[in-house]
């Protein structure tokens, strides 16, 4: 795989929520929207992901972050869904 292209964020998907969607990765060119830059949120709902993303939790470059938070050329977004363990 290796760099994002400039213009693109990477989007990846974990565990169960990377077999509900159907795909473990994908390039999404970023623009900005009317409400200005896209967000995690946005990308949410426009990727019809499964489930709530209430329940998700969000990582921008490999830190984590909020719904609302802008996204950048080159960043890389990871939805990571709740993990239950025992």
């Amino acid at each position: 795989m290796g760099h994002t292209p400039t213009n693109e964020i990477r989007i990846r998907l974990f565990a169960g929520l990377r077999e509900q969607a159907g795909w473990a990765e994908q390039y999404w060119s970023v623009a900005t929207t009317p409400k200005g830059p896209l967000t995690p949120e946005e990308l949410w709902d426009i990727l019809q992901l499964p489930g709530p993303l209430g329940s998700v939790r969000i990582a921008i470059n490999q830190q984590f972050a909020e719904p609302n938070t802008p996204l950048k050329p080159g960043d890389e977004l990871a939805f990571l869904p709740p993990i239950s363990g025992g």
